[in-house]
């Protein structure tokens, strides 16, 4: 669980990141989630574009938080702030290290 000033941390930084990741018609597809996983354990804190209904879009950013084991930072309108440690993480992929 992320602490208040954590989440106020990782929101700055997540501020200035584009999406790595989009999910849109065919849904949280093997390739999606593939790509997803690359990238939080590359960079740690990633966004991720959801291009569907709002409904649809809750349901999708619950699935991507429990299947990958990130943690929802922020979610505004179609974008989602995920983050998950990764203790091995390269200072120079991961976007903690690099923007802090």
């Amino acid at each position: 669980m992320l602490t208040a000033s954590q989440r106020k941390h990782f929101r700055s930084i997540g501020h200035q990141l584009n999406p790595v990741v989009m999910v849109a018609d065919k849904g949280l597809s093997e390739g999606v989630m593939v790509e997803l996983e690359r990238a939080l354990s590359d960079h740690e804190l990633i966004k991720v574009r959801l291009r569907a209904p709002r409904d649809v879009r809750v349901q999708w950013q619950a699935d991507l938080a429990k299947q990958s084991g990130a943690e929802v930072v922020q979610s505004i309108g179609q974008i989602v702030l995920l983050y998950r440690r990764n203790p091995k993480a390269d200072p120079l992929k991961s976007n903690l290290h690099r923007i802090s």
